[in-house]
C-alpha cells in the first residue's frame, strides 16, 4: 500500500472508507516503540529496504526513536531468520542467503 509519503510499503495500512484509520503494522508489533504518526513515513527507511532486498529470511524490527529531543525518526534493526545473525546493512542483506540461493539455482 502507498504511504502518505508516496512510497510502497507492505507494513503500512489505511482505511478511509469505513473510518479514518492509518497505522504502521511493523511499528505496531513493537511494544517498546513510541507512538507512530503518518509524518514518520517521509523519512522511513523500510520502503527502501523492501525494494532493494527481497530476501524472505529478512526480519525487520522498527522503533520510533527521539532524535535531538524533539524530532522523531524510525530506527530499523534487521535479522536473518535462516542464519540467525544480525544484518548490518539491511539494504544488501546478510550475504549468506543470496549466495545459498545462487548455488541452489545452479544445481540441475
Amino acid at each position: 500500500m502507498r504511504t502518505p509519503a508516496g512510497a510502497e510499503c507492505k507494513y503500512y495500512y489505511e482505511d478511509f472508507h469505513r473510518r479514518s484509520f492509518q497505522e504502521c503494522r511493523l511499528i505496531a508489533r513493537n511494544p517498546d516503540s513510541a507512538a507512530w504518526s503518518a509524518g514518520l513515513c517521509g523519512r522511513c527507511p523500510v520502503p527502501g529496504i523492501l525494494q532493494s532486498n527481497a530476501c524472505i529470511h529478512l526480519l525487520l524490527k522498527a522503533t520510533v526513536a527521539r532524535e535531538w529531543l524533539i524530532q522523531k525518526r524510525v530506527k530499523v534493526e534487521a535479522y536473518c531468520e535462516q542464519q540467525l545473525v544480525g544484518v548490518a546493512s539491511p539494504h544488501s542483506g546478510c550475504g549468506h542467503c543470496a549466495h545459498l540461493q545462487s548455488v541452489a539455482d545452479r544445481k540441475p
